[in-house]
């Protein structure tokens, strides 16, 4: 993780040099190299690797997942959102640079991502290439991260399901961690039974992460998390281990963990270790 974490890294900060308007590109590169675990970017180069591609070739698309990351982020932190001053241990963007400037950033860095695909891919069939431009959209607009984002937006003040919950991490978290992982097997030369195989794996893991996330907020700091903890707990918003009970929340982790693993048999068991390992490594973590 922490090799392919600085390839990305590198890609990232090449991707977004600091030109004019200066304030802008300032405000993109504070979150976008703010850290983090790049968890989704290598998640993409796993699943390219995984089907026998050449990790060169979905760089680019590692990178627009993270961009897009980003975005989600700067956007969910607005005061209009979820209203937060702490995102990986630093001030939020809109606290560092404005509200304005945050909302432009995160626009400019949704923009930025379809365009480094579609300019920086190389090597790659072009067919492929709008396959998987087409997935990562998909994963992004109203059917994917955004009706999460706007179901959960609705909910709050109400009395949500499990059933609900699920909707609104599925599509929240789970659905951009699953394009991830499907575009990387696609740029690599994956198709058919093998994509939908390790779509079936991504959202597994992507709701566990969501799970992981949820009873984090509950056992762990502020400092230690690098962002506000107890935050749902104290607005009473729907979370596992409110519903389910803490233990129950960390019966249903080791659940997906297992249905994700699962899912990983059918291939080469040296190629899918980062995966295995991957899914393992977003069950333990601790911020």
């Amino acid at each position: 993780m922490t090799t392919k974490a600085k390839k990305i890294n590198i890609a990232l900060d090449a991707s977004v040099p600091l030109q004019n308007p200066i304030k802008i590109h300032e405000s993109m590169r504070y979150s976008l190299l703010a850290g983090g675990k790049r968890v989704r970017p290598i998640l993409c180069l796993a699943a390219c690797e995984l089907v026998g591609g050449d990790e060169a070739t979905a760089i680019p698309m590692a990178c627009a997942v993270e961009m897009i990351h980003t975005m989600s982020l700067i956007h969910d932190d607005l005061p209009c959102m979820d209203d937060d001053d702490l995102r990986r241990g630093k001030p939020t963007n809109h606290k560092a640079f404005g509200e304005e400037t945050a909302i432009l950033a995160g626009d400019a860095l949704l923009s930025l991502a379809f365009h480094h695909v579609a300019a920086k891919t190389r090597n790659v069939e072009p067919h492929r290439v709008v396959r998987a431009v087409a997935e990562l959209g998909s994963a992004i607009g109203s059917e994917g991260l955004v009706a999460g984002q706007m179901v959960d937006i609705c909910s709050e003040g109400k009395e949500v399901g499990l059933d609900e919950l699920e909707y609104i991490h599925v599509h929240k978290t789970s659905k951009l961690l699953e394009a991830a992982v499907v575009c990387g097997a696609i740029i690599g030369g994956g198709d058919g039974i093998v994509v939908e195989g390790l779509r079936k794996y991504a959202r597994c893991i992507g709701l566990l992460f969501q799970v992981v996330d949820d009873i984090l907020d509950v056992t762990k700091s502020s400092k230690e998390l690098g962002k506000t903890a107890g935050k749902d707990l104290a607005s009473r918003k729907a979370t596992y281990p409110r519903l389910m009970g803490l233990e129950k929340a960390k019966e249903f982790a080791r659940e997906l963990v297992g249905n994700a693993v699962e899912e990983l048999r059918q291939f080469d068991a040296l190629r899918a270790a980062p995966l295995y390992h991957l899914a393992g490594y977003i069950a333990s973590r601790q911020n």
